[in-house]
């Protein structure tokens, strides 16, 4: 299982800013300059996690972005389903452009399925809060 990198991004957004202090608010260009990534795939991931209830956006002179959400309430599966635009590991997943010939004896697609619902269980046991635990040590390497 790969993710792609509107995801991993979506996810450094979130982890960035679940590093702030108080829910300070951050920008995306320091954002950008912390990961070394484009400051447009940002403004893109970062506008899709305000629509998502993710993110606040305050606009002015003084703005930037925050966490909309404590870091507890922030359920990594949930995005990961919300920001992948599909699972479709192997041709037959896909029920559209499906033209492998074996798919009605196959068993690959059921093993990789239950593989696939194995992982997104996994993802839906950790919030954001989980994953950088120790705020202090992200800033160390991200302010």
């Amino acid at each position: 299982m790969r993710l792609t990198n509107y995801t991993d991004y979506s996810l450094r957004v979130l982890i960035y800013l679940a590093t702030l202090k108080n829910n300070e608010l951050a920008n995306i260009k320091q954002i950008a300059d912390a990961y070394s990534i484009s400051k447009n795939h940002l403004m893109k991931v970062t506008y899709e996690l305000g629509k998502m209830g993710l993110v606040e956006t305050i606009r002015g002179r003084n703005g930037g972005i925050r966490l909309a959400k404590t870091p507890e309430d922030i359920n990594i599966g949930k995005i990961v389903r919300k920001t992948e635009e599909d699972f479709h590991m192997v041709e037959c997943f896909d029920g559209k452009n499906n033209q492998c010939v074996i798919t009605p004896v196959c068993g690959l697609k059921h093993a990789l399925w239950k593989a696939l619902q194995a992982y997104m269980t996994v993802l839906d046991g950790y919030t954001l809060a989980d994953l950088v635990g120790d705020p202090d040590a992200y800033r160390k390497f991200l302010l």
